[in-house]
Parts: structure tokens; sequence; C-alpha cells
């Protein structure tokens, strides 16, 4: 990056060795949705842990929780519009964090990954495909898949720093303990 616009814009060069977490995540995922897709037919199920936990080739046009799943298409691009805004604003976050930040870039870069891995199968599919089904009796948890877990190990790491790690910082910076 120009030395200019490093100091003009507060970007950190370095930070953007993080993003092969980014990039890692976007692998595993396309990966993971090729082999079910591959190896299962819509709708079919295998049974890895009796009771629990079943693999199922099915897809989601809506966002999380089939969220306006039934709304008539347009929402493909709508959450496609949104996560490339949230994408950009991850990538200035990361890239604006101080160089010896190590817990924000892990979680930005999850929640980033995440982010472009479900995009990527709406712009090409128009849905998202999901196979990881947790159950138990007639309880059954939503259908995700590689990452949607990415975002919300990003998420649960973004509540730790605002609510543990950063005020944590905070108390140690003003001498109190």
């Amino acid at each position: 990056m120009p030395e200019g616009l490093n100091g003009r814009f507060g970007l950190h060069k370095r930070n953007g060795n993080w993003l092969w977490i980014t990039v890692a995540v976007l692998i595993l995922d396309q990966w993971t949705k090729h082999l079910i897709s591959a190896t299962l037919v819509f709708g079919e199920r295998l049974t890895v842990i009796p009771g629990f936990f079943d693999l199922i080739y099915t897809v989601n046009p809506g966002a999380a929780f089939s969220l306006l799943a039934d709304a008539g298409g347009w929402q493909r691009w709508f959450f496609t519009i949104v996560a490339v805004v949230v994408s950009i604003v991850l990538l200035i976050w990361l890239l604006r964090l101080p160089r010896t930040v190590r817990w924000m870039p892990v979680t930005l870069t999850l929640i980033l990954g995440g982010a472009l891995g479900n995009t990527v199968d709406r712009v090409r599919y128009g849905h998202v495909e999901d196979f990881i089904l947790f159950y138990w009796q007639d309880f059954y948890f939503p259908a995700f898949n590689v990452a949607d877990i990415a975002i919300s190990a990003g998420a649960v790491m973004l509540l730790i720093d605002a609510f543990w790690l950063a005020p944590r910082q905070q108390r140690k910076a003003s001498g109190s303990s």
C-alpha cells in the first residue's frame, strides 16, 4: 500500500496478513458444500449420530433461520448487497486496527470469510446451501454450514471483546483493577 494511503487513512497493510483466515473459511465452506451436493441428493439425510446429528442437503433462499425465505426472490440481491457492504466495512475495520491487536483481526476475518462464503452461494445459485443438522427428539435447530459457523464464532468473539476484553483493557489503562 502506498505510504500516502497508509498515513492518510490509518490503514495498516500488515493487518491484511490476517486475510488467510478469510480465504481458509471461504475455501472450506465451498469445498464442504460441494462435497455434500455431490454426495447427497436434495433433501437426503445421512445420520451421523442417531437422534442428534445428521448431514442433509438443503437450501435456504433467506437469511439466518430462513428469514425472508418466502419473499419471492428479491431477498437474494438484498442479502447479497448487505453482505458486500458488510464485507467492505469489515475489511476497512481490519486494515485500520493497530498492528499490535491480535484478537480482533481473527474475529473480523472469520465473519468476513463466512459472509463471503454465503454470498458466493447467493450469487451462483440464488440461495445458500446448508448441510449440518442438529436435533433432539422433535426439536430441530435450523440447518447450517461452515460459513454460518465462522460468522457465529466471529460474532461470539466480538461480544467477548466488547463485554470482557475491551473493558478489562480500559481498566488496565486507567490504572484500576
